[in-house]
């Protein structure tokens, strides 16, 4: 069987009829990895041993009805995991082989009986937008090898386009799940902040960050959150609010909905194929019976700017544990403390984590904090605002994902300032603390998918899910697949 032509919910009738088997499930995961990901690279530890194991134990459960029972998935490898290395894709953790704990989103997945089949690549410490900042390897795009998959959650949706397993897990922090969602033409939703637990995710920017899933279709999305949302006294930040069943909101109706879309996400520097795909988009929620108007969100022209700042001042007081002392791979060509202090940090972290580690102590340090991180922690307060002046009108707020399509490897990796900008539309989703999803919604001339932003109000996934299953349903986006190695 392939696992490209199945939801989790067809899968789980299989099983239950028994069908399949969840060895077979996940031998056919197993397989699919060994046969593609010489080529994509989503993988950078796969735990085969293990998930085969935890298959035929739950072959042998007669209460077999866990809401992922046998699913595959990856996991994104800033996520901590119990007796599996994890390592951020830096080699300041490369032998981080045997974690204690897990987070609390590993701990919902297996109550639910999921099989973590192994760890996924990614920018190291989530600090990238295209996962060629890993320091282990580069992910290719399944839909075109010379290209990008995005990142920093590039493996986990490079893993998903690939038919590599049925879910993954990634962290969006600003845009790192729904750009490698779009880039990979899957569907991946950056929840609420504080409607999933950060408990066990290394932390890249405490407020920003937040997990959430990666899947085919906009079901099984709904399906995966369902499973890792919830509060958790083990983390501050988590929401105390109930988790509805957002499966029950997949009712295709969209009847009377009313859509903003900002002018700002349409304007310069978006591709005109990517626009355009917008706009068709947006005729077929007009024929479904639904309204949108133009609006503005006039402060988003700081948010990047405001993003690098608060991101990068959070990231530097975040990695100073990582020291080789508390955390890390100690450095052995020190000759005294303070020597080894700096030289493990030089040689475990990369280019990429330097520089924001360097343009974060800055924005923190005495004379520049006000002038700096004071200033964007008020636009960003602005950001928000904007956002809740428009939910007071409008159910949703829909534009592009990104600006463009993948672009290819080694074509913006020297140029930071860039590739910055290219998360100008995913990130004040992230300053806003609201969820917001990709779905597939074209293909460029290039056979490279084109992303659909969908945006929602604070804890209100289940519109944001309804809006992209009705839209699902009347196209075959989701149902194309990439021939590895190249179009559509």
């Amino acid at each position: 069987m392939s696992l490209f032509n199945h939801s989790i919910k067809e899968i789980e009738a299989k099983l239950a009829a028994k069908e399949i088997s969840v060895k077979d499930l996940v031998e056919t995961s197993i397989n699919r990895i060994k046969e593609v990901d010489k080529d994509v690279q989503a993988f950078i530890t796969v735990d085969e041993e293990n998930a085969l194991k935890k298959a035929e134990e739950l072959d042998k459960l007669d209460d077999q009805t866990g809401k992922l029972f046998g699913i595959p998935s990856g996991i994104k490898d800033n996520i901590v995991t119990k007796g599996l290395r994890t390592t951020c894709a830096s080699q300041f953790l490369r032998n981080f082989e045997d974690p204690l704990y897990d987070a609390t989103v590993m701990e919902k997945l297996q109550a639910e009986q999921a099989v973590t089949v192994g760890k996924l690549n990614m920018d190291e410490f989530a600090m990238g937008s295209s996962t060629e900042n890993s320091s282990f390897q580069k992910t290719k795009n399944p839909w075109n090898l010379d290209y990008v998959p995005g990142g920093s959650s590039g493996g986990s949706a490079a893993a998903v386009a690939a038919g590599e397993v049925l879910f993954a897990l990634g962290s969006d922090t600003g845009g790192s799940i729904r750009q490698p969602a779009s880039f990979c033409g899957v569907v991946g939703l950056k929840p609420t902040y504080g409607r999933v637990s950060r408990f066990g995710l290394v932390a890249f920017a405490s407020s920003l960050d937040q997990i959430g899933p990666i899947t085919r279709t906009v079901e099984d999305n709904a399906r995966v959150l369902e499973v890792i949302s919830g509060h958790d006294k083990m983390d501050s930040t988590s929401g105390d609010v109930e988790v509805p069943t957002y499966t029950d909101a997949l009712t295709g109706d969209v009847t009377g909905l009313k859509i903003a879309v900002p002018k700002e996400y349409l304007g310069e520097g978006v591709h005109p194929e990517v626009k355009e795909a917008v706009l068709e988009a947006l005729k077929t929620y007009e024929s479904m019976g639904a309204t949108w108007e133009e609006v503005s969100l006039p402060h988003s022209k700081y948010a990047v700017a405001t993003y690098y700042l608060l991101s990068s001042s959070e990231a530097s007081a975040n990695l100073a544990r990582f020291d080789g002392v508390r955390y890390g791979v100690r450095s052995e060509n020190a000759k005294n403390m303070l020597d080894m202090f700096k030289q493990s940090r030089s040689e475990g972290f990369g280019e990429e984590v330097k520089r924001r580690i360097m343009l974060g102590t800055f924005a923190l340090s005495s004379g520049y904090y006000d002038a700096y991180y004071k200033k964007a922690q008020q636009v960003r307060t602005l950001i928000k605002q904007d956002f809740d002046s428009i939910f007071e009108k409008y159910d949703v707020v829909i534009g592009p994902t990104n600006p463009t399509t993948a672009f290819k490897i080694g074509e913006r990796i020297d140029d930071p300032l860039t590739m910055y900008v290219n998360d100008i539309l995913t990130i004040p989703v992230n300053l806003a603390g609201v969820p917001g999803i990709s779905i597939p919604c074209g293909f460029s001339s290039e056979g490279l998918p084109i992303g659909l932003q969908i945006i929602g109000k604070h804890f209100d996934e289940s519109t944001v899910y309804r809006v992209a299953h009705a839209y699902e349903q009347k196209t075959d986006y989701h149902k194309q697949q990439p021939q590895i190695g190249g179009g559509k």
